[in-house]
């Protein structure tokens, strides 16, 4: 054979190869739920072998000699080619299923973050609803701690110290418990509010914004993070100041599980199989554009029969 010179038809054959394994990968990446490794090296090897291959099939078109033998290895690499193109387009093809599941996928995991946009607000006048009813049972107290001495020290309240500083103090303990300083920071935007606020917002344009390999991201985290802040919230509620009658955080969630669209292999659409003809195409066009050598007397059809009236030049024509 000839030995090997990268050309610009080479080139489609590149371009063909990095388009298909690029589309792979967003595939594969579906099919795992985000195993971006492994997604990017089953790809990579997927895509090298057609590549190879449709690469193959032009250095053995291209010879200038045995040329017997390299049109019977170019009908091999041709016959491996089409059974691995054949299977290749399933994989391949994933990426092109989910995406027609597109509107569907979208409303669902929005409407699971929608829930959540009102989580840290619900707490928060929850947390401020005990406040007040606390501080405005400590004055009652206060106020009526002749009457109801036993109410007073039920409260937690000692005779011989100042009433307001009591209160003040007491109002800081449950403040301190309702909001613990991990809640919020406004100053770093580290808190627990300004991170999943932050998270919430950047999910939402995720996945209205359709990038493929942050929707995994999104479906992967959505459930475990909303569930994981609203527990985080249940606890802070459960502290109970001194005396005080008070129900727990509750926040009512529901969430619309949509992985198994993305780990279901459907067969290829129509979209799909375009897109992969195309890729192909661009693999194979180098081959198929290259000529032979004109000291050949086989060609792809007929490589076992010696070709009638054909004159042979003394001199090969490269192109």
């Amino acid at each position: 054979m000839n030995q090997s010179k990268f050309s610009l038809a080479d080139l489609l054959t590149v371009l063909g190869t990095l388009g298909f394994g690029f589309f792979c990968f967003l595939s594969l990446n579906f099919l795992s739920l985000g195993e971006t490794i492994p997604s990017l090296i089953v790809a990579t090897v997927i895509a090298l072998l057609l590549g190879g291959l449709a690469f193959g099939l032009k250095l053995f078109k291209k010879t200038i000699r045995n040329f017997k033998t390299c049109i019977i290895w170019e009908w091999v690499l041709l016959l491996f080619f089409i059974i691995f193109a054949f299977v290749a387009i399933f994989p391949f093809s994933h990426y092109f299923v989910v995406s027609e599941q597109k509107a569907n996928i979208q409303s669902k995991v929005i409407a699971n973050i929608k829930q959540a946009e009102g989580l840290f607000a619900d707490y928060e006048h929850y947390a401020n609803n005990r406040l007040n009813i606390y501080k405005s049972r400590l004055n009652s107290v206060v106020a009526a701690k002749n009457v109801n001495p036993s109410e007073y020290r039920n409260y937690g309240f000692v005779n011989g110290t100042d009433d307001n500083t009591q209160v003040e103090n007491k109002m800081f303990t449950l403040r301190a418990q309702l909001y613990p300083t991990n809640y919020s920071d406004t100053i770093n935007h580290n808190g627990m509010k300004e991170v999943g606020t932050t998270w919430l917002a950047n999910a939402k344009n995720t996945i209205a914004d359709w990038k493929p390999i942050g929707i995994v991201d999104v479906i992967n985290k959505v459930e475990t993070n909303i569930t994981t802040w609203k527990n985080d919230l249940h606890q802070f509620s459960s502290f109970k100041a001194q005396g005080e009658i008070a129900n727990d955080f509750e926040y009512p969630l529901t969430f619309d599980d949509v992985t198994g669209k993305m780990t279901e292999l459907n067969k290829p659409t129509s979209l799909s199989i375009i897109y992969a003809i195309g890729f192909y195409t661009l693999m194979l066009l180098p081959w198929i554009i290259q000529r032979r050598s004109t000291k050949s007397k086989y060609s792809l059809f007929s490589f076992l029969k010696r070709k009638n009236n054909k004159t042979i030049s003394e001199f090969t024509i490269d192109y």
